[in-house]
């Protein structure tokens, strides 16, 4: 999907960001993230002198292992480049993410454990985006294994409940086409409310 022809301009910086999803042997997923930053041109650092063209500015990684309800189980990060000694000091406060459950209220979860001068800035980034990984990895993976376990032939099991997804993009509205046309059964759907019988 190109986009347009841009002005002029010259190339200063890269940001790669490669995100991963695994199935381990005893069950567990992990989900893993690795971010790097270069220039292009060489300029001056604070403390540690010139930083050449094409060499790390930051270059971190993360690995959360998360269960099937993608609670964290464990969770271990790396810095391998950075520009100051203190960014080390950001991956000991990861741990406080041990517990804690990729689904809704993630954001808010990092926030509260890492947010500001409590975590690194870059890792906390790369979390972000860890939980959309899991639901890519998992979910799909899972029904993989279940079609594998019931052999050829065998029906899907009816859904009563919308798939997780589902009213999550503008692709996946309940009200409009994609829906209706993969999910009639939850085409126009609404949760139902709780009526409150209390006096």
């Amino acid at each position: 999907m190109p986009l347009s022809a841009p002005a002029p301009r010259k190339h200063l910086h890269t940001r790669s960001v490669v995100y991963r999803g695994f199935h381990r042997e005893d069950g567990l997923w992990d989900i893993e993230a690795e971010m790097q930053d270069t220039k292009t041109y060489t300029f001056e650092r604070h403390e540690q002198g010139p930083l050449y063209a094409g060499t790390p500015l930051h270059g971190m990684a993360i690995r959360a292992t998360v269960d099937d309800d993608f609670r964290i189980v464990a969770i271990e990060s790396s810095t391998d480049y950075a520009p100051f000694g203190e960014c080390q000091q950001g991956k000991s406060p990861m741990q406080q993410m041990v517990g804690v459950v990729m689904g809704r209220g993630w954001r808010t979860a990092i926030e509260r454990a890492l947010g500001n001068t409590r975590g690194c800035t870059h890792l906390r980034e790369m979390l972000f985006n860890m939980a959309t990984v899991a639901f890519q990895t998992v979910p799909a993976y899972r029904e993989r294994l279940r079609r594998e376990a019931a052999g050829p032939g065998a029906k899907r099991p009816a859904e009563t409940e919308p798939p997780f997804f589902m009213d999550k993009c503008i692709a996946w509205d309940f009200t409009g086409p994609l829906v209706a046309r993969t999910y009639p059964q939850f085409a126009n759907w609404q949760p139902l409310t709780r009526i409150d019988t209390k006096a």
